[in-house]
C-alpha cells in the first residue's frame, strides 16, 4: 500500500510548512492596516416601549 509509505509526503508536508512559517507568514505579519482601530465609547440608548395600539 503505498499510502503508508511516508517518504515523499513527509518531504512536501515538511518544506510546505518551512515556506508557509518561513517566508509567507512573516510577510503576513508585517502587513499593516489602513484604518487602524479607534477606541470609541460606548454610548447608551435608552429604551422606550413602542406604544401598541392594541394593548
Amino acid at each position: 500500500m503505498p499510502q503508508l509509505n511516508p517518504n515523499p509526503w513527509f518531504f512536501i508536508m515538511l518544506t510546505s510548512w518551512l515556506t508557509f512559517s518561513l517566508i509567507i507568514q512573516p510577510k503576513l505579519l508585517a502587513f499593516t492596516s489602513i484604518n487602524q482601530p479607534l477606541n470609541k465609547t460606548l454610548t447608551t440608548t435608552k429604551a422606550t416601549p413602542w406604544p401598541w395600539p392594541w394593548t
